[in-house]
């Protein structure tokens, strides 16, 4: 069976399981993804509605958008944006997501982590473009935590920004702005001592090759050496 039909029967199976699993077991260990307009699933087009599982990867188009609706939680994909499910956790590589929950679920983009506060109904909104993240306490607080482990708190009706590059990111980046500064002011052949050195070489070895060299024979001279 191919992957395809076997997600469209997963996909079957959990809507009409899905009320009853909610009710016995209080949670799931899947989601179920809706879309509206082109989206894609693991590089595949997904169809209206689909199964999702913890390391799938979803792309919207830039009019497109998604929604994953979990037990306790929602997260709206909007538009141009990739995302991973990880269950618990929404990674955002590219593009925002709006997130609803009861359940503590958490975002996280580069190394920024984005959690709500307390155990209760939180909207929280986190936009992350060329590494800049963005994030917006719609209903509730929420703790944002960077690389270096500082957690603060950003209040309901508040937003902030992050930075979801690593200091070693950030010296790497630096370190390749040097090196392409250091190649436009020209290469190793065009440095002056080289040069000189070459001038320097070349003179010699003519020298000595015209040192070394046979006199030449003339009409005048016809035997070497000229007597």
């Amino acid at each position: 069976m191919s992957q395809s039909r076997l997600r469209s029967a997963v996909c079957g199976l959990l809507l009409i399981l899905f009320p009853a699993q909610m009710m016995l077991a209080g949670e799931t260990p899947s989601a179920m993804l809706y879309t509206n307009g082109a989206a894609w699933l693991n590089g595949s087009v997904v169809p209206k509605s689909a199964a999702v599982f913890s390391g799938d990867l979803l792309q919207t188009r830039p009019d497109s958008t998604a929604s994953i609706q979990s037990n306790g939680s929602s997260v709206m994909v909007l538009a141009d944006s990739l995302v991973k499910f990880e269950g618990p956790t929404i990674e955002l590589e590219h593009g925002a997501v709006r997130v609803t929950t009861s359940r503590g679920l958490t975002a996280r983009a580069g190394d920024v982590t984005i959690k709500p506060a307390a155990d209760t109904w939180t909207e929280f909104q986190v936009r992350d473009v060329d590494g800049r993240v963005q994030i917006a306490a719609n209903k509730g607080d929420v703790t944002v935590q960077d690389d270096k482990g500082t957690t603060t708190t950003v209040s309901q009706g508040q937003e902030t920004t992050r930075d979801d590059t690593t200091d070693a990111e950030k010296k790497k980046k630096k370190r390749r702005r040097g090196g392409a500064a250091w190649a436009a002011s020209g290469g190793i052949m065009s440095s002056t001592p080289v040069v000189v050195g070459g001038l320097v070489g070349i003179g010699v070895g003519t020298v000595w090759i015209w040192t070394r060299s046979t006199p030449p024979v003339s009409p005048s001279c016809p035997s070497t050496p000229c007597e």
